[in-house]
C-alpha cells in the first residue's frame, strides 16, 4: 500500500513538472527563446511618445550621428516651422517610400507630422522596410507648438 502512495506521488510531481515545462515553453518559445515574428525582430522599437518625451529625447541624443528627426510634412508645412535638425521627407511625394528606403535602417528615428496621421502610415512603411528603432511624436508639431517648444522658421 505504501509503495502505491509513493508511485502516485511520483506521478503527481511528474505531471506538475511537465505542466510547468509546457507553460514555460509556450510563453518563451523553444529552449528559452522569446517567440517573436520576423517582422517584430526587424522592427525592434516602435513607440508613441509625447511632445515632452520627444523634447527630452532630442536634448539627450543631440549630436548622436545615428539619431534622426524626421518631418514627414509637405515642404510648405516644413518651411512654416520645423524642429531644429529635422530633415524633411514629404509623405505625399511619389518618391516617399524610396526616399525612406535610402535612410539607414539601423539608425534611430523620431518622426512627426502635423497631427500624427501621416506618421502612423509612415511607421507601417518603415516596418515593411526593416527599420530598427522609430519613435512617433504623438500629436505632431501641433502638440509641440501648443507646448511652446522651439521651432525654426
Amino acid at each position: 500500500m505504501e509503495k502505491l502512495k509513493i508511485n502516485k506521488t511520483i506521478i503527481v510531481f511528474a505531471l506538475l513538472f511537465l505542466a510547468v515545462v509546457v507553460l514555460v515553453v509556450r510563453s518563451e518559445g523553444t529552449y528559452g527563446e522569446t517567440c517573436i515574428s520576423d517582422s517584430e525582430m526587424q522592427f525592434r522599437i516602435l513607440d508613441d511618445i509625447s511632445a515632452e518625451e520627444s523634447l527630452a529625447m532630442i536634448q539627450a541624443r543631440s549630436g548622436e550621428p545615428d539619431f534622426v528627426i524626421l518631418d514627414v510634412r509637405t515642404q510648405e508645412e516644413y518651411e512654416s516651422g520645423y524642429i531644429e535638425g529635422a530633415i524633411n521627407l514629404d509623405y505625399y511625394s511619389e518618391t516617399f517610400r524610396n526616399d525612406l528606403g535610402e535612410l539607414d535602417k539601423e539608425g534611430s528615428y523620431l518622426i512627426y507630422c502635423r497631427t500624427g496621421r501621416r506618421t502612423a502610415e509612415s511607421l507601417k512603411i518603415m516596418r515593411e522596410l526593416g527599420f530598427a528603432e522609430v519613435y512617433n511624436m504623438s500629436g505632431g508639431i501641433t502638440d509641440w507648438n501648443t507646448k511652446g517648444y522651439p521651432v525654426v522658421e
